[in-house]
């Protein structure tokens, strides 16, 4: 007897409305009264066949992931594995709590932010994107949620928005975000600086590293889990290597394609590089494949980018690698913030040697893709556009 799982197209598109149905139907499918839910957002393409199709009779929710590869790959995630990660991430926060959505509904970390509200006894509250996310916008949605919202989560450029809007604007999505018990930041890296920031004004920020493939975050501050595990694989002399995480919350595998990245024992090969500190915390240094090696030299962009957030006046940096004759690749970074001047900026970091970059570029905004995001290939494309020319 076929016991596969049907599986329910669900479109969201940046409305309230259209959030809360997804969360009830993810509730169902989560208890097994319903069919598996596939999430799709207001810029999605209809999901193909191959990802509608029928799954195991454990699986509740479909979520689609592009990577950097931008080839669509479909992860399968169990209602026990969600379970755990909403079980996990209240044990870590101290107790359940009623959440505010202001991500993408459709993206993993919008399915955890429904799911563990009502796993709490409430929806969470909602917040309306259709216009974008806005400082204003976010403190209403704060004051209509309130007493009873306590949890959120964001990803670093919302973070950074809020904490402009207190410098140049009214400051009130700051003082709205001062009100929350914990304000998870995950979705891309947050360099020091930021999260210095945010502490510094009042906001109780925890940091969260994940995937889609793990039910989202699933490493906070530094830290797994309960029930996750962390392993470095392949580590060089610095102890870097391929971080591995395993446990409760690792998907099924994708829909219809079988990957090396899951290993057996339940355990999610990842694509980014890390260190466990002294003290026993996680340090990611980014994607294996966003590694530069210029004139024989390993140079993860991190590194660099952590060097640049340092340069008076810059808010953002991306740093990639592009093809050099001579090197075999060559660093080059683009960097955010007002009355930069490239080679000043340049000239700031020449200590790091053969890792500084050879070409700055000042941007208004970063390229993002996804949920915020750097969007390397789109930084790289604009030196190839201009052959690396710039003022630098």
């Amino acid at each position: 007897m076929d016991r596969s799982r049907p599986v329910e197209v669900v479109a969201t598109d940046g409305s309230a409305a259209a959030a809360r149905a997804l969360g009830e139907r993810l509730v169902a499918a989560v208890s097994g009264h319903g069919p598996a839910v596939l999430p799709t957002g207001p810029d999605d393409a209809p999901p193909p066949a191959r990802l509608r199709a029928p799954v195991a009779p454990g699986v509740a929710a479909v979520v689609t992931t592009s990577g950097s590869t931008g080839v669509p790959k479909a992860v399968l995630l169990s209602g026990t594995a969600l379970a755990a990660s909403a079980t996990a991430t209240a044990a870590r926060l101290g107790g359940e709590g009623r959440w505010l959505l202001a991500l993408p509904a459709h993206h993993v970390a919008g399915v955890q932010v429904l799911l563990r509200s009502a796993r709490a006894g409430v929806p969470a509250a909602v917040m309306d994107l259709r216009d974008g996310f806005r400082p204003d916008a976010f403190a209403d949605a704060v004051a209509a949620a309130r007493p009873t919202v306590t949890r959120l989560s964001l990803v670093p450029t919302q973070l950074r928005r809020l904490l402009d809007d207190a410098q140049d604007g009214t400051g009130r999505g700051l003082d709205a975000l001062r009100g929350f018990g914990a304000v998870l930041v995950g979705g891309a890296a947050a360099e020091a600086a930021l999260l210095h920031r945010a502490r510094a004004a009042g906001v109780r920020v925890v940091t969260t590293y994940g995937m889609s493939e793990t039910c989202g975050g699933c490493v906070y501050d530094g830290v797994p889990l309960d029930r996750v595990t962390l392993d470095i694989e392949d580590q060089d002399p610095s102890g870097a290597g391929r971080i591995v995480l395993g446990g409760a919350t690792v998907a099924e595998g994708y829909q219809g394609l079988d990957d090396p990245a899951f290993l057996p024992g339940r355990r999610f090969r990842t694509s980014d590089l890390g260190r466990v500190l002294p003290g026993g915390r996680l340090e990611v240094l980014g994607r294996a494949d966003d590694v530069i090696v210029t004139g024989g030299e390993k140079v993860p962009p991190v590194v660099v980018e952590q060097a640049l957030l340092t340069v008076p006046g810059v808010r953002e940096a991306c740093v990639v690698g592009v093809p050099d004759p001579e090197w075999g690749a060559r660093v080059v970074a683009v960097v955010t913030g007002a009355g930069l001047e490239p080679e000043a900026v340049r000239r700031e970091v020449d200590w790091l040697g053969r890792a500084t970059p050879r070409a700055v570029r000042v941007l208004d905004e970063l390229p993002l893709r996804g949920i915020g995001k750097p969007d390397r290939a789109a930084v790289r494309d604009l030196f190839a556009v201009e052959g690396g020319a710039t003022r630098a």
